[in-house]
């Protein structure tokens, strides 16, 4: 075996909440004297933080488990740690079907795993982190848990109940960030819209959003994992208001039958979807939105999916995410079982992703002759990547920029004209 006794690598699965955990865990394992690897061939250890949301990302953290422990039987590296929400929710499971693996933790155990490596938490560095990121973009993440009773979900069960970070630490840790030169955060949170309800007594969102808009360095904030039944009037005003802050919004709503709302608990109507929606549309101009759906959901008829077929039709939703209903254990609509077929899941699935992508390049074409800001992302052969303040990264669309125009800075943003499009990218050139 190759001398990598201190390197060890961290793969990270499932949302930018476990971005965020990853990157707090890397921080405590150099301040310890541990070099992180982005390949399991450099190192001694891995580390997986897990997801364990839908049934697709559960398969994909256990082949990824199992894989590492083939690596640890063959020789090739020494130790296999299991952390996150699959590991939270199962480890008693886990443990008796793969023993092979050295230890499970939880979600943000980092003191467990910093000693189980002989190390010693970092008290002094617990806002920090090793950005994985590129480095002029960061994830945020305000709050923890969610208290939101939605009967499909079984974040709670593994993430607990919504607790708020404090304002001071939260700002501390942007200042950090934009001191490494991140120009972009991305808010994040089971519940955005909840934050400060637990430690203000009030949600204050907005004030948090204004607050980091202060601070030097900082150049777009981008609000994520919005929720639709209490989404803060001030904060419409934040939105509009703050050149800062993109005039963007990712706002699941999971469906829009109130017969579907109602059986997965989300506590709003479709009347009162539609009210917010057109609220958000007339008082932010230009406003891009993003939604998720829930396909399949137990109770969803024929007429149900119809339903939200015409809404998509209807709002005119910029960007658009589709999962299929996946049964989780102990979860309220766990009774309700799993009547609608995988293959009926995938057809209507197809059929609503057919409409938004019609829709996708409508907007897209739209575009074309606008001279709009695009932050530069990557290089990508003979194109610069970059992104619209109507884009987030990893989910979105992209402008393509030919790289022979003029050698581009990644992480500047840079006026660029739309000349072309398709269903979900844009291709530009330099102003």
């Amino acid at each position: 075996m190759p001398n990598n006794k201190n390197k060890i690598e961290i793969i990270t699965l499932g949302c930018s909440k476990n971005v965020v955990d990853s990157e707090r865990l890397a921080r405590q394992l150099i301040a310890n004297n541990f070099e992180i690897s982005d390949t399991s061939e450099n190192s001694d250890s891995i580390i997986i933080n897990t997801c364990g949301f839908i049934d697709a990302a559960k398969e994909e953290s256990i082949n990824t488990i199992l894989e590492a422990v083939n690596l640890k039987k063959q020789g090739k590296i020494k130790k296999v740690v299991v952390a996150g929400c699959l590991s939270e929710r199962f480890k008693s499971e886990l443990q008796k079907e793969i023993p092979d693996v050295d230890v499970f933790f939880g979600t943000e155990d980092y003191e467990g795993i910093v000693k189980e490596f002989g190390g010693n938490l970092k008290k002094e560095l617990l806002g920090e982190r090793e950005l994985t990121t590129p480095k002029h973009y960061a994830y945020l993440k305000i709050s923890e848990g969610c208290d939101n009773p939605c009967s499909f979900c079984a974040i709670p069960l593994m993430r607990g109940l919504h607790k708020s970070k404090p304002m001071e630490e939260l700002l501390a840790e942007v200042k950090s960030l934009a001191a490494k030169g991140v120009k972009e955060l991305i808010i994040i949170g089971q519940d955005t819209t909840d934050y400060g309800k637990d430690i203000y007594g009030k949600r204050n969102v907005a004030e948090l959003l204004n607050k980091i808009s202060q601070v030097k360095g900082i150049e777009w904030i981008r609000l994520l994992y919005a929720y639709p039944s209490h989404f803060p009037d001030e904060l419409i005003d934040e939105i509009a208001n703050n050149p800062k802050i993109c005039k963007y919004i990712d706002i699941p709503l999971q469906h829009i039958s109130d017969s579907v709302l109602k059986s997965m608990r989300r506590g709003i109507t479709k009347k009162s979807t539609v009210n917010l929606l057109q609220k958000l549309k007339s008082r932010i101009p230009d406003l891009a939105l993003r939604t998720t759906f829930i396909i399949g959901y137990p109770n969803e008829t024929e007429k149900d999916f119809e339903e939200l077929k015409e809404f998509v039709q209807e709002i005119q939703f910029d960007k658009v995410g589709v999962f299929d209903y996946s049964v989780e254990e102990n979860t309220p609509s766990f009774i309700l079982g799993n009547p609608v077929s995988d293959e009926l899941k995938e057809e209507r699935k197809t059929e609503l992703m057919e409409i938004q992508k019609e829709i996708s390049f409508n907007k897209n074409k739209s575009l074309i002759g606008k001279k709009i800001k695009v932050i530069i992302d990557d290089i990508e052969g003979e194109y610069f990547v970059g992104r619209t303040e109507r884009d987030a990264p990893e989910v979105d669309g992209e402008v393509l920029i030919k790289s022979d125009e003029k050698m581009l800075k990644l992480g500047d943003i840079y006026y660029v004209e739309i000349i072309d499009c398709n269903d979900y990218d844009t291709y530009g050139k330099l102003v």
